[in-house]
């Protein structure tokens, strides 16, 4: 019988200490509930976080048009319904995307196309806006815009009621500092030039 005695608190020990390592009536979750490490004859282990443990990195942000810079950098620019155009460019080292920026303001609806072109640390952009633009219909808001300085300063000039530009290029000998952007018809050449230190000048039409 004294046998039987000694077993039967041993069972209530591994009982009892079965349900504190579950959580325990009081739901705590902790296997030494009320006790210290030593006290309950374990060694603590620190543990990670998931964050820590399975580091997940951010995904990019989705742009209408992207392009790469020769110093390593992305541009994304948007057509942000109710707000515009805006922009954002990632660094080469640190892979941080720069706040987002508007680069010019509009409320109408978005056209399809958006294009997007580098000369060196230059950036121009071609983007278009009008009511059903994006089925087809012609823009009522054309811009040609011109990033430099790090992409903290965009140069932008609007032309309404236009069937938008279709290139930009360098002029002269790939002179990155005067870029034209164009639009041919059969009957004129619309042209409009960027000058890096004069900005934009005023739309020509040259007859064909």
């Amino acid at each position: 019988m004294s046998g039987d005695r000694l077993r039967a608190p041993a069972a209530v020990a591994m009982v009892t200490g079965l349900a504190v390592a579950c959580g325990g009536p009081a739901g705590t979750g902790s296997a030494t509930a009320g006790a210290t490490d030593t006290e309950a004859g374990a060694t603590a282990t620190p543990t990670r976080s998931v964050a820590e443990t399975s580091p997940t990195p951010s995904p990019d942000p989705r742009f209408d048009g992207e392009i790469r810079l020769p110093d390593g950098r992305r541009v994304g620019m948007s057509y942000v319904a109710g707000r515009g155009l805006v922009e954002r460019h990632r660094d080469a080292d640190t892979g941080a995307w720069s706040a987002p920026r508007l680069v010019y303001a509009t409320a109408a609806d978005r056209c399809h196309s958006l294009t997007l072109k580098a000369f060196g640390d230059t950036v121009a952009v071609i983007a278009d806006w009008g009511v059903y633009c994006y089925d087809g219909e012609p823009p009522t808001e054309s811009i040609a815009a011109v990033g430099t300085a790090g992409l903290g300063r965009w140069d932008t000039k609007l032309t309404r009621d236009f069937d938008g530009w279709t290139k930009v290029a360098a002029q002269g000998e790939g002179d990155t500092r005067r870029l034209r952007f164009t639009r041919n018809s059969t009957e004129t050449l619309t042209r409009l030039d960027w000058h890096a230190t004069g900005g934009f000048a005023q739309v020509e039409e040259i007859p064909r």
